[in-house]
């Protein structure tokens, strides 16, 4: 059993919550994810690892609650344990194994929408940690669901926020700051690195491109099962099939096939927005009519 030692609510529907998980904060790198089961009977969800420590033993995770596993998983408080938590899996971020006399040469620029800042955080942080300074944008509907923001201010050359609505930092989408930055602000980068939503992905790859800036992305929102067995992380990049959980989550962004990567995210919804509805038929007592009542 994983103890749940921290329980936090960063913005509607998205939770924080530190675990104990000693043998996995160990080994844990930037990139990296974990498959956690709520209870003995709950699904296995794959994870980004949003922050570990080796020497407290804790690994933390960001979730946001939109399915009935993931419900389960942010309903779980403070003192109470998880049935699983098995990792790190995945290959960690490309630049871990660089050697840090090219990194301290390098300017990033880390491009985060919504949940996707918190698998940036660990990135940010390991090149803070080793003398390497990164830029971050942190793009959000709306201020009130701006996350990570005063953990990233900690580790981050700069930071630029964006909101859709102009309620906090630049007035816009985070591809138009980006864009802003290089073209008025005079800045320069090496590498751009965005996790976020799969259509903001690949607008910033479109952006980066216009300026021959590398770009990498993570497809973690594509993974179901952890291992690729269940096959519905397949993406294609290069013009070759990869599981995005074996073989990723992170791909060089000019490679990925974003549409075909957007009609596979989608197959699920239905079935998941279905499972959602019985379990509040469930939870309210009534008999579930709706055809996955089993």
């Amino acid at each position: 059993m994983f103890e749940i030692l921290e329980r936090n609510l960063l913005a509607e529907g998205i939770w924080q919550t530190k675990v104990y998980a000693p043998r996995i904060a160990k080994s844990a790198k930037p990139g990296q994810f974990i498959i956690v089961r709520a209870d003995e009977k709950g699904e296995r969800i794959p994870l980004t690892i949003a922050d570990y420590n080796s020497e407290e033993g804790t690994v933390t995770m960001v979730t946001q609650a939109l399915g009935v596993s993931t419900r389960k998983i942010v309903a779980k408080d403070r003192g109470e344990s998880f049935a699983d938590v098995a990792g790190p899996l995945g290959r960690p971020s490309d630049f871990v194994s660089e050697p840090l006399e090219e990194l301290r040469g390098k300017r990033f620029i880390f491009v985060a929408g919504g949940v996707g800042t918190a698998p940036v955080y660990p990135q940010v942080k390991w090149l803070s940690e080793h003398g390497i300074e990164a830029d971050v944008i942190i793009g959000a509907k709306t201020k009130d669901m701006l996350i990570y923001t005063e953990q990233m201010k900690s580790v981050a050359a700069n930071l630029y926020i964006a909101t859709d609505d102009g309620s906090c930092g630049f007035h816009g989408l985070v591809t138009a700051l980006l864009e802003k930055l290089i073209t008025e602000d005079g800045k320069s980068y090496d590498c751009c690195v965005a996790i976020g939503p799969m259509i903001m992905m690949k607008f910033v790859t479109m952006t980066a491109k216009k300026f021959s800036l590398p770009c990498i992305v993570s497809l973690n929102a594509l993974m179901v099962d952890g291992t690729g067995m269940c096959g519905a992380c397949r993406v294609t990049v290069g013009g070759k099939t990869k599981f995005t959980c074996v073989d990723g989550p992170e791909f060089n962004a000019y490679e990925v096939d974003f549409d075909e990567a957007m009609r596979r995210q989608g197959m699920y919804r239905t079935q998941e927005q279905r499972a959602v509805a019985i379990a509040k038929e469930r939870a309210e007592g009534h008999k579930c009519n709706i055809g996955l009542d089993k």
